[in-house]
């Protein structure tokens, strides 16, 4: 067991954690200890109550997005408790408890001085504090790490809710959840009566369902190989189904609008093929929203004149566009008034030691999340 971290608004001394580690490329994750130093000015030592096992941890550690910042800290959509706060930390206290956000504007780049907060190029995190057992500097993913007992972050990463609410359900919001509903909000800014096709029904997509629906929109069409995840989409308020192993979606799209095309599409699988389809079954002028992450070497032709007489908006979506601090309690409020399905993204709850299961669970298509409790 992790040593327990204590405090009283101060930092203490280094602590003891316990948490997934990827090593190598490619290879298992390892539970493993590993050390804690007191948080530094800015900081917040959180105990993690519950995670998420978003497909971006499994990205990580096949190498997606290369090696060079291994050993790794998994994790990435956290809930937990708030321990102790570095010098001149105001925003949170010990005791509270926290969503964890990977994008903390600093209020200082050329973006937020533009007021585009959302687009932060130097999003704050906190120093790199975490060490393996035997010396390594850890890097967390997306500057959090939310696999184990403890972690360290920025404390404007840290977003406070109501402690009588689930952690297990609230740590989605911290990316998947935000995301696909911020995608449709924000990104696509989808319309009261719009018409919507989502590619890829995974927990993003499934989010980008529940925001479309909350945005007014009157058809919404999931799109997807695994008979499972369309008939989960229903649930989420897709209003129809398009099953791409059965004929091309795209001329299914089109026949269930008339010919015409939807107004929103989304990619959320981060594939070329998917997102020439997304880019192709949109109407006149409409917008298509890239959501999934592709891998740097990732490329696809594209018909540039058929691409042209079509118009509209192609653009990519980064954590749907979202602030945190305004957008987490938003989308609590939502979970607890009965509008936004958090109970039902959570597939199975596990212990920390099923880390590894539970990627190969996601990879047979078996869960939307699978949720560590600690």
């Amino acid at each position: 067991m992790a040593e327990a971290a204590t405090g009283s608004g101060t930092a203490g001394g280094t602590i003891t954690a316990r948490g997934a580690i990827a090593r190598e490329v490619g290879q298992p994750a390892s539970i493993e200890e590993f050390t804690i130093d007191p948080p530094g000015p800015g900081e917040a030592l959180v105990r993690i109550l519950a995670s998420g096992v978003c497909h971006t941890d499994l990205s990580v550690k096949n190498g997606v997005f290369g090696s060079d910042f291994f050993p790794v800290l998994l994790g990435h959509e956290g809930a937990g408790v708030v321990e102790q706060v570095g010098e001149g930390v105001a925003n949170v206290a010990p005791g509270d408890h926290v969503m964890l956000a990977w994008r903390a504007p600093c209020g200082a780049c050329r973006f937020c001085l533009d007021g585009r907060p959302h687009l932060c190029a130097a999003s704050l995190n906190a120093e790199k504090r975490m060490r393996s057992m035997d010396g390594q500097t850890l890097t967390p993913v997306l500057g959090i790490g939310t696999f184990c007992t403890h972690t360290l972050v920025h404390a404007k990463q840290c977003v406070p809710f109501d402690p009588a609410l689930p952690p297990e359900q609230l740590s989605l919001i911290g990316c998947g959840v935000m995301t696909g509903v911020g995608a449709a909000l924000y990104s696509a800014g989808v319309k009261p009566g719009g018409s919507v096709a989502v590619f890829g029904c995974g927990g993003v997509g499934d989010s980008v369902i529940m925001g479309a629906k909350l945005a007014g929109a009157t058809k919404i069409i999931a799109v997807d190989i695994d008979p499972r995840k369309l008939e989960w989409a229903k649930g989420f308020g897709a209003t129809h189904t398009v099953n791409a192993r059965e004929g091309d979606p795209v001329a299914r799209i089109k026949e269930l609008t008339g010919g015409f095309g939807v107004q929103y599409a989304f990619e959320a699988v981060g594939r070329p093929e998917t997102t020439e389809q997304a880019i192709f079954c949109r109407d006149l002028a409409g917008t298509c929203v890239i959501i999934g992450v592709a891998g740097p070497k990732s490329t696809m032709e594209l018909a540039l004149g058929r691409f042209f007489d079509l118009g509209g908006i192609l653009r990519v979506s980064w954590y749907g566009d979202c602030l945190p601090t305004r957008d987490f309690p938003m989308l609590t409020e939502w979970y607890r008034q009965g509008r936004l399905d958090l109970d039902g993204m959570v597939t199975r709850v596990i212990p920390l030691e099923e880390t590894e299961e539970a990627f190969h669970a996601m990879e047979r298509g078996e869960t939307l999340r699978s949720v560590i409790r600690f």
